[in-house]
């Protein structure tokens, strides 16, 4: 059956660079279909709902939405804001609804993680129990890849080339003195060691991470010690890549260590600065010359080295998104199922949202060695970061989207 209305897209979580590709291809897809009366986008998210502040997408000049292909970050403004379960407060969901009957919303689509899905779904849940007609759909989205039952995520592929490519390049910096150096690179990932892994793309390169460290396995800082000194009197220097949730045989995540931790509103541990506190270690026990290097918000926003692959297969989420949508899918996720990897092929699935929200995909046993990871990994990932994406350059620097972000209005 035709559903006739607006359409409601936001983005939630940690930026990428390539979420506004998904936008991108919301935005160009919903255009074409005579159903969609209007498209609108949430401004951060969820909250630009509940504070009935939404962006008239349809006023924005086309040109600057083709742009969003290759513009890093969140254009909409993202958010990290979790609702309540309804049964134990209902005040957002009224919110909401009142919201989306207000601007006749009868298609939501929300990209981001795992929290964003568990939004998703728990919006799908209650217009579904209350008869509000809508079509709820997720759009994957987050560098971390660990959003269960899909092959992988859009963002992790140009995140993963920035990784390898930059751990090639500190591989070369750290390794030109002749007195001896150690090299700690803390990348991000708090219980998944997906970004980490990509680091080993490097040293079977020839010029990367000696010891790779990642949160599926537990630490031992005394194990980690002796594992720098072997590599350190092999070669005279060494290279370590290590996720930032790296945790001991106890769970206790070895950052703790150094110091008391904040935390966030859905009560996880503030991460950062592991690589500091173990080149402090490292330096005291082998008494060479350290630097820890985090990677932090620039391995999630370099477009400059993003995947064409990564790019065109975000675009294809956001526009299969909408038509999925229009064809009557409600309540579930777009998911990638790989068919092969040599050619790579790739096709998107539908999966249930229920089956996505809160759950996480860890880096499997089988591409983990001890302190290293098995070439196998290599088969997953080189697909993923094929190709280099080429923004528009104007004297000298790319050119970025720039909405104008037209606060939307009832007639």
């Amino acid at each position: 059956m035709e559903l006739k209305g607006a359409l409601l897209f936001g983005q939630s979580g940690g930026p990428t660079s390539v979420i506004n590709a998904s936008a991108c291809g919301v935005f160009q897809t919903a255009f074409t279909h005579d159903c969609i009366t209007r498209v609108y986008g949430a401004a951060h998210g969820i909250k630009g709902v509940l504070d009935d502040c939404l962006y008239d997408i349809n006023a924005e000049d086309r040109q600057q939405i083709a742009l969003l292909r290759n513009t890093p970050s969140s254009a909409l403004g993202s958010v990290r804001y979790k609702l309540r379960d309804a049964e134990d407060n209902e005040t957002d969901y009224l919110r909401i609804l009142e919201i989306f009957q207000k601007y006749n919303i009868r298609y939501f689509l929300y990209n981001g993680g795992n929290d964003s899905m568990d939004t998703c779904y728990k919006v799908g849940k209650y217009l579904t129990e209350h008869n509000y007609p809508c079509r709820i759909v997720g759009v994957p989205k987050t560098v971390d890849n660990d959003l269960y039952s899909t092959d992988h995520c859009p963002g992790y592929g140009s995140a993963a080339k920035y990784i390898a490519t930059t751990c090639m390049e500190l591989s070369l910096d750290g390794r030109v003195y002749d007195k001896g150096t150690a090299v700690i690179i803390e990348i991000m990932g708090r219980n998944a060691g997906w970004l980490t892994a990509a680091s080993a793309v490097a040293s079977y390169a020839g010029q990367g991470p000696d010891l790779i460290y990642l949160p599926e396995k537990p630490f031992s800082i005394e194990k980690f010690i002796d594992d720098a000194e072997v590599v350190y009197a092999r070669k005279g220097s060494v290279i370590v890549a290590i996720s930032e949730g790296i945790r001991d045989k106890d769970g206790k995540y070895i950052v703790e260590y150094a110091s008391e931790n904040d935390r966030d509103m859905f009560n996880h541990i503030q991460l950062g600065g592991v690589s500091g506190y173990l080149a402090s270690i490292i330096k005291q026990r082998l008494d060479i010359k350290v630097r820890g290097i985090e990677l932090s918000l620039m391995q999630r926003c370099a477009s400059h080295l993003a995947s064409e692959r990564d790019v065109e297969e975000a675009y294809q989420a956001g526009a299969e998104a909408v038509k999925l949508a229009v064809a009557g899918s409600s309540n579930i996720m777009v998911a990638f199922n790989r068919v092969s990897n040599n050619p790579y092929r790739m096709v998107i699935t539908p999966v249930s949202l229920e089956a996505v929200a809160n759950y996480e995909k860890k880096v499997p046993d089988r591409y983990i060695k001890d302190n290293f990871i098995d070439e196998s990994f290599l088969d997953y990932v080189l697909p993923l970061i094929e190709g280099e994406a080429h923004p528009p350059f104007i004297n000298g620097v790319p050119q970025f989207a720039k909405l104008r972000k037209v606060i939307a209005q009832v007639d």
